[in-house]
C-alpha cells in the first residue's frame, strides 16, 4: 500500500492525520520505535540478557522486523467472546494452525493466544514465528457472565511449550482489579525469571465509566493513559490499550458528590488536546515515555471498514510515537487471504517513512 493509497482510504481526515505537528510534549522528549530501540532502552534496564534476546526475537521478526515496530495477530476471542460468535464466519479458525498461519503469512513479528492453541501445534511452529501465550482471560460462560480476568495457566507452561512472551489483561477500574494485579505482578516476575518478554493489556472496566450519550470513558485519554502508567509500573514490556476517542475522564467522574481519583488541569491544556494524535502521545507518555512500548488494539470487525480503520489506528499510532498494532478480528473475521492483506496493509504504514512522528 503506497503513502496516496493510505490518503486515499483516510479519507477527510487526510490531511489532520497525516499532517498534524503535535504542540503537546515535543517528539525529541520520547523513546521512539527505531532499529536499535532494545539497545536504547532495555540494555540499561533490570532485564536480564535472556528477556532481551527474546525482545530481539520479537522485535526482529516479520515484515517490520529490525525497524522497532510491531505487528502482532492476536486471537483470544474464542474465550473472550465464545468460540462460535468468533469463528462462524471462518470455521477454519476453529484449528489454532491457521490462526499461526495467518500470522505467519500475514507477516507479523508475533502470534499471540491461548495456552491451548499454541500447546497443540508448538512443535510445528514455536521456532517459526515467536509464540506469545495470553495466560488470562474473561470467561463468559458462567450465568450470569460476569467479568473478570482468570488465570487459564501457569508461566512455566508458557516457557515449556516454547513462549517468548506472555500476555495478561487487566480490568483497572474493576472489583477484582486488586487480586489481578497482584497474580498479573507474580506471572511478570516468573516470566522474567525464565527469559521471555511481557505484555499487558491495560484495559478499563467499570460500569461507572460509560456516562451514555457518547460518553464512554473506558476510552477517555486521561484514564487509559493513568491504565498504562500502572501496567509500565508492573514492568510490563509493552503496553495494549484502546485507541482514546475522548477525554476528561477524571473530571466526569469527579462531578456532584462523587470524588475520584487526582487530576491536574494541565493534563488537557498542555499535556493534551483534542486531536486523535494528541490524546494517543498521552497514552505513549505514560508508558515512560516510549520506554514500554505502545500498541494498540485493531479494534472488531465492522466489515467494509475495517481497512480504514485499521489504517486510521496505525497512523495515529505511529505519529503519536507508539509501537504498533495488535489486530485480530479484523484480519480473522474475513477469508484467509483478504486477512493477510489486511495485516500487511497496517505494516506499510509503519515502513512508509513518508509518515513520521508528529
Amino acid at each position: 500500500m503506497t503513502a496516496s493509497d493510505i490518503a486515499a482510504l483516510l479519507g477527510s481526515e487526510a490531511d489532520s492525520l497525516l499532517n498534524h505537528v503535535s504542540r503537546t510534549v515535543p517528539k525529541e522528549g520520547l523513546h521512539l520505535p527505531g532499529p536499535d530501540f532494545i539497545d536504547r532502552v532495555f540494555e540499561p534496564s533490570s532485564r536480564t540478557p535472556q528477556v532481551i534476546r527474546s525482545l530481539g526475537q520479537l522485535y526482529n521478526h516479520g515484515r517490520l522486523s529490525g525497524t522497532g515496530y510491531m505487528s502482532i495477530l492476536p486471537i483470544d476471542q474464542g474465550v473472550e467472546h465464545s468460540a462460535g460468535a468468533s469463528f462462524a464466519g471462518n470455521p477454519m479458525y476453529f484449528d489454532p494452525e491457521n490462526i499461526v498461519r495467518l500470522a505467519i503469512e500475514g507477516g507479523c513479528n508475533a502470534v499471540a493466544t491461548t495456552f491451548g492453541a499454541l500447546a497443540m501445534v508448538s512443535r510445528r511452529y514455536a521456532h517459526r514465528i515467536p509464540f506469545i501465550v495470553k495466560i488470562n482471560h474473561n470467561e463468559l460462560l458462567t450465568y450470569p457472565n460476569k467479568y473478570d480476568q482468570i488465570l487459564f495457566g501457569t508461566v512455566r507452561d508458557a516457557w515449556n511449550l516454547g513462549a517468548v512472551a506472555v500476555g495478561a489483561t487487566i480490568y483497572f477500574g474493576s472489583e477484582e482489579s486488586g487480586r489481578q494485579i497482584v497474580e498479573v505482578a507474580k506471572a511478570f516476575e516468573e516470566a522474567h525469571a525464565l527469559g521471555m518478554a511481557t505484555i499487558l493489556w491495560c484495559y478499563l472496566r467499570n460500569n461507572a465509566f460509560n456516562q451514555g450519550k457518547g460518553k464512554d470513558y473506558h476510552l477517555s485519554a486521561d484514564l487509559t493513559g493513568q491504565a498504562n502508567h500502572l501496567g509500565a509500573t508492573l514492568q510490563a514490556d509493552l503496553v495494549k490499550q484502546k485507541l482514546p476517542e475522548l477525554n476528561g475522564g477524571y473530571k466526569a467522574l469527579n462531578t456532584g458528590e462523587s470524588s475520584y481519583g487526582k487530576l491536574d488541569e494541565r493534563i488537557y491544556t498542555e499535556l493534551t488536546t483534542d486531536h486523535p494524535i494528541d490524546l494517543c502521545r498521552y497514552q505513549v507518555l505514560n508508558g515512560y515515555m516510549g520506554r514500554a512500548g505502545l500498541i494498540n488494539s485493531g479494534g472488531g470487525s465492522t466489515g467494509e471498514s475495517d481497512l480504514k480503520e485499521a489504517i486510521r489506528t496505525a497512523v495515529i499510532n505511529k505519529r503519536a510515537g507508539g509501537t504498533g498494532l495488535i489486530s485480530g478480528r479484523k484480519a480473522f473475521q474475513r477469508p484467509f487471504d483478504k486477512g493477510v492483506a489486511l495485516l500487511n496493509a497496517i505494516q506499510d504504514v509503519f515502513l512508509d517513512q513518508a509518515i513520521t512522528i508528529a
